[in-house]
């Protein structure tokens, strides 16, 4: 048997280093990342239920891993735009998606999405879960709980109107699911997102919404809207007052807002893997912690495919309510 050669020690060795340098590569890009400032779309205008959750978090991991993490918020097509956006951004690890309910309704309103959300998106982690809360101007309703606001709904028929964060959202479907169980009218009056159609609430241009209870918080507190009920079985983290919609006499009125959080397909699974462990840590943290319960929040501990599948089941939820309502767009 002939001995190797210098030559093919040389090249052995070569190989060696180049298979060893390529098993490192995506070690070694987890833990140089971030390099540079990371992003966060936010599929609506500042001020919504999304923002609620995507600043605090982002001020979080930005103290967690040594970088910027920016929100860019790009809303229009009730969330749909901005996820069309995530969807087809650069899957380097500096571009995430914060998604909400609404990205599980979409498919079964927007027959031309640019995007699949279960194809085209990575789950990453399950970030907020909130009910949904039935709000009002105080000054144009004269309701102080559920079961007087639909006395006066009913008295006054075609005269009251209800905002949502846009055509095929979670509040409207809500709204219209309410409508629905309580055999009643109310108007849709449909905004660019939760953050333009509370200031209208809070201005008295729309009589109530079906708001996300992590947008309407800091109002409900301060006095600006007045809550009747959130549609849950059991009262809110933070909110005990305020009564259910089991009080409220409309106990199949359950709906709840989620938030969470998405790579664009492609994205190295050792860097989703770092974003996923940084977000666990940030949730856990006293600071989220508090203040998630102060908008109404539990912890949520769903991450990767069991997020994924949480979303898939939502879909086809959502997909019976919006049959039922015959909601739909072009």
């Amino acid at each position: 048997m002939s001995k190797p050669t210098i030559a093919g020690r040389r090249g052995t060795l070569h190989t060696l280093v180049a298979l060893a340098a390529a098993l490192a590569t995506p070690w070694a890009a987890a833990q140089a990342w971030p390099s540079k400032p990371v992003t966060i779309i936010v599929p609506f205008p500042a001020g919504g239920g999304t923002d609620a959750f995507a600043r605090p978090l982002s001020a979080i991991l930005t103290k967690q891993v040594g970088r910027q993490v920016i929100i860019d918020n790009k809303g229009g097509a009730g969330g749909t735009l901005g996820a069309g956006i995530a969807a087809k951004s650069a899957p380097d690890g500096y571009t995430w998606f914060m998604g909400a309910v609404h990205h599980a309704i979409a498919p079964s309103v927007y027959p031309k999405l640019d995007y699949n959300i279960q194809t085209d998106l990575v789950p990453v982690a399950l970030i907020s879960k909130v009910p949904q809360v039935v709000v009002v101007n105080p000054g144009k309703i004269p309701a102080n709980n559920l079961k007087e606001f639909l006395a006066y709904v009913r008295a006054n028929p075609g005269k009251v109107n209800y905002g949502s964060a846009g055509n095929g959202t979670s509040h409207h479907l809500a709204g219209e699911l309410f409508k629905m169980q309580t055999k009643t009218f109310i108007t849709h009056i449909p905004y660019r997102g939760a953050g333009p159609a509370l200031q209208d609430l809070i201005a008295g241009q729309v009589d109530v919404m079906f708001d996300g209870l992590g947008s309407s918080a800091a109002h409900i507190k301060g006095g600006r809207i007045k809550a009747l009920a959130v549609a849950a079985e059991k009262p809110a983290p933070g909110f005990p007052n305020i009564p259910t919609s089991i009080d409220g006499g409309v106990p199949t009125y359950q709906v709840s807002t989620w938030y969470g959080l998405w790579a664009p397909k492609g994205t190295p699974r050792e860097l989703i893997d770092r974003m996923t462990a940084e977000v666990t840590k940030a949730l856990n943290s006293p600071e989220l912690k508090e203040a998630w319960t102060g908008i109404g929040s539990e912890t949520p501990t769903l991450t990767g495919a069991a997020f994924g599948d949480f979303v898939n089941a939502e879909i086809a939820r959502w997909a019976e309510v919006v049959k039922a309502s015959g909601a739909k767009l072009d």
